[in-house]
């Protein structure tokens, strides 16, 4: 638990220098597109268009889900996707391609993955706006439920920090970890109701409830469609999130903490 804290701390204390690498990232990574960074919402929201018209009106014949158009159904929850896909991806690889900025600069290790989740928590806001004034051209207007926001996006990113700071380690000991990372974390987008209904039989539906973005999915659904306050209701169901996320931060804080003095060593 030490190194648990340990990192917090480290974080909690470079919280502005973060953000300001997280800004410089976006502005970085975009230079030389003539659209700069509004590529960063280009590409999800032509992936919305063709999950849309593949799964919503080709599959599905463009029919409601509980009453609700499939495409409302299918943005509420999709905007996930867009920041755990390219967060655990390039945080999984940010230490070893990064780590040469520790050299010149002294701030800790564990701000570089940090830094990267953070820079796709931007265009996350961002679409995820967009999602909320889509849907006021509907039936689904802003609702008390929409305060839930604040603390699902505060999950994810500390669930997605707890995996990148795995993984960034795993991938800087050993580099294949990085293309099992890229051949499989698509398979969350399967997995994870974004495209399809949690209509299952009992045993199915709670083994796939183990993924914890299907807890994220049905907040964020929750609080768009003013159903339930998710997280209270289903309060079992929250502190199994919550429980994982502090096993997967225990074991990516002692990995970084053993590992760290040695990522030199590895390049």
């Amino acid at each position: 638990m030490k190194s648990v804290f340990n990192i917090a701390k480290e974080l909690w204390q470079n919280v502005y220098l973060i953000n300001r690498l997280a800004l410089y990232e976006i502005k970085i990574k975009n230079n030389n597109n003539y659209l700069g960074a509004a590529w960063e919402l280009i590409t999800p929201l032509f992936f919305i268009a063709i999950y849309w018209f593949v799964f919503g009106y080709g599959i599905r014949e463009n029919s409601a889900v509980d009453g609700i158009p499939f495409l409302n159904w299918m943005t509420a929850g999709i905007t996930i996707w867009f920041f755990i896909q390219p967060a655990i991806t390039q945080g999984s690889k940010a230490i070893y391609t990064k780590i040469r900025l520790v050299s010149n600069m002294n701030f800790p290790t564990s701000v570089i993955p940090a830094y990267v989740t953070v820079s796709k928590l931007y265009p996350h806001l961002v679409i995820l706006f967009l999602v909320m004034v889509f849907m006021q051209f509907t039936d689904y207007k802003i609702n008390l439920y929409y305060i839930q926001f604040p603390y699902y996006i505060i999950s994810m990113v500390i669930l997605t920090l707890a995996v990148v700071l795995i993984t960034s380690t795993l991938t800087t000991v050993i580099r294949d970890v990085q293309m099992f990372i890229q051949s499989t974390i698509r398979v969350f987008l399967y997995i994870t109701p974004f495209l399809w209904i949690a209509d299952m039989p009992g045993w199915v539906e709670s083994l796939m409830r183990l993924n914890p973005l299907y807890y994220l999915v049905e907040g964020y659904r929750a609080s768009f469609f003013a159903e339930s306050w998710y997280a209270v209701e289903n309060w079992e169901y929250t502190l199994y999130f919550w429980g994982l996320v502090v096993v997967l931060f225990v074991i990516g804080g002692f990995l970084h903490m053993r590992f760290r003095r040695h990522f030199i060593d590895f390049l």
